[in-house]
């Protein structure tokens, strides 16, 4: 796109309306050198939050523990757990016992992968796509 409107690549067009009049526009060049700059540009200050680690107490079989993740991972849990008809709580333990098999310490990093597996598989939002969760008791 950089090359059809004649600009270095990393530079970024934004048209905003000016409200002078109908379709009077400002452009706004912002520089963008990688994707990270592009995130960071476009969260909001709500979207910041995510980042904020929150800790969750669970009982895994019988055994109390607290889990710390990102509320950005809290949130992908709870959409998995609404899609999958679980209790979060049931979600936790049922990944800690598929999972911990190769990671036998870390129940968060198994939380966290799960969660980035989930939205690459299951993101695209298409019900074709997405194969029928059924509940487990």
């Amino acid at each position: 796109m950089e090359a059809i409107l004649g600009l270095p690549p990393g530079r970024v067009v934004v048209s905003i309306a000016n409200g002078r009049g109908p379709g009077e526009r400002v452009k706004i060049y912002t520089e963008i050198n990688d994707v990270l700059d592009h995130m960071f540009n476009a969260c909001t200050t709500s979207q910041i939050s995510e980042f904020i680690p929150e800790k969750r107490g669970f009982r895994i079989h019988g055994h109390s523990t607290t889990i710390c993740l990102e509320r950005a991972f809290w949130n992908v849990l709870d959409d998995m757990a609404k899609e999958s008809k679980l209790p979060l709580p049931r979600l936790v333990e049922r990944v800690h016992d598929g999972c911990l098999v190769a990671n036998d310490k870390n129940i968060a990093s198994c939380l966290r992968v799960i969660c980035l597996k989930y939205l690459n598989v299951y993101s695209s939002g298409a019900p074709a796509a997405r194969p029928e969760l059924s509940r487990v008791a």
